[in-house]
């Protein structure tokens, strides 16, 4: 990494540092959260209903961005859809038969029954049939950071990885058949670019498959976990009956969690039932009607369930990007606080803060999971200058304020 001007070699070095990976012992998201700030509940808003904090809320925002501009660079289209929608849309698509042991139960408006959705997919059926649509348009891929809601049971709700309110990565591809097993491998591949960028790693994936009984619907199942099978070719899987969405067989990417429960983070699903039910067409190169394949996929899941396998992974001391604090200024005496002030005011996009009350030991010691700490004296501000010290306690020589702070920039800078 070279800094806007000037440079830095010691400086440079933190970038590595900060992109790497280190194995560490896992935390329990629940207790760590609230000890940093990061989320809390209360029960007049209600259990698996938790709401962030500022610097949970930094976090989140910043795994959001990440997530769209990875989305973007791939050729999605982002959309937003309402978190409500009438019972009939979801006896349409199969969630009301299937699911509604996990649905919230209708509200009546109006004359109307509403329903929270436990799903975006039926919203997203609608938005791709919302017009006429050619085979030159495909594969048209459409996302949303949306809401649902599952009517979770009390007894298994837990801090952010099982909640009845749920903010979820979700996106849908409308293609043709010819298209589906590559669009299927270009999300594992996202997924699998997500997970290094957040530095975390799969437990195993997993194919799922339908079982028995009557829970799933009729449909070209054998084709659907053929084209999933071919995509994982060359990755090591389990493939386990009773685990497919009712509409289909699905990819799930399993991690685990710090008392080494197994959850489902990211999926990749082939749907062949929701474009039969909601009729949804294409014009072919033969100028006939088509149906075309949907393909679900979430790359980091839940928003809710991605933060805390972060903070179990990582401690707190987040990759530099997703650092709630970024930099810490730490002015020596009063004397050092308006040249901190006006160094705060040039940070641009970083998040920073001034922390000027107690020792200065105590401080650093403080900030120990903050990426870049600069102690301010009376040298620094004679010289315009910031000495920087690194989250694993290594220091660099002083600087040029703008010098450091060009390369603070470009080592926090959303991947």
């Amino acid at each position: 990494m070279s800094p806007a001007r000037g440079g830095c070699p010691g400086l440079r070095l933190v970038v590595t540092r900060l992109a790497v990976h280190e194995e560490s012992t896992m935390h329990d998201h629940r207790k760590l959260g609230r000890e940093l700030g990061l989320f809390d509940t209360d029960p007049l808003i209600g259990a698996g209903l938790p709401y962030w904090l500022p610097d949970g809320a930094a976090v989140r925002h910043s795994l959001e961005e990440y997530v769209r501009r990875l989305e973007r660079r791939s050729g999605y289209r982002h959309v937003n859809s309402p978190v409500l929608g009438k019972r009939d849309l979801y006896e349409i698509s199969g969630h009301w038969a299937h699911y509604r042991d996990d649905m919230y139960p209708p509200m009546d408006v109006g004359g109307e029954q509403l329903v929270l959705r436990p799903s975006l997919c039926p919203h997203h059926a609608l938005i791709y049939r919302s017009r006429g649509r050619s085979h030159r348009e495909l594969p048209l891929r459409i996302a949303e950071l949306g809401g649902m809601y599952r009517a979770e049971l009390s007894g298994v709700l837990g801090g952010l990885s099982r909640v009845r309110a749920i903010h979820l990565n979700d996106a849908h591809i409308f293609c043709t058949l010819d298209q589906v097993e590559a669009e299927v491998a270009a999300a594992l591949a996202m997924i699998r670019q997500a997970y290094d960028a957040l530095g975390i790693s799969p437990a195993r994936y997993r194919l799922s498959l339908p079982g028995d009984g009557g829970k799933y619907v009729a449909g070209n199942w054998d084709r659907a976990a053929d084209i999933l099978r071919s995509a994982l070719d060359g990755l090591p899987y389990d493939a386990v009956e009773g685990e497919a969405a009712f509409y289909g067989p699905k990819i799930d990417v399993q991690i685990v969690d710090s008392a080494g429960r197994e959850s489902t983070l990211s999926t990749v699903q082939v749907d062949f039932h929701q474009p039969e039910q909601f009729d949804l067409e294409y014009i072919g190169p033969d100028a006939a009607k088509h149906r075309p394949v949907m393909v679900h996929r979430s790359i980091i899941g839940s928003v809710e369930r991605a933060v805390a396998q972060l903070v179990e992974v990582h401690g707190g001391a987040f990759p530099g990007w997703l650092a709630p604090v970024q930099l810490r200024l730490l002015p020596v005496s009063e004397a050092e606080v308006p040249y901190a002030r006006e160094i705060l005011n040039r940070c641009g996009d970083v998040r920073a803060e001034i922390v000027a009350q107690g020792s200065l030991g105590a401080r650093i010691r403080d900030g120990r999971l903050v990426p870049f700490q600069a102690v301010i004296g009376r040298e620094e501000v004679a010289a315009g200058q910031l000495s920087v010290r690194l989250r694993d306690g290594s220091r660099v020589d002083a600087q040029p304020a703008e010098d450091a702070l060009a390369s603070i920039r470009e080592a926090v800078r959303v991947p």
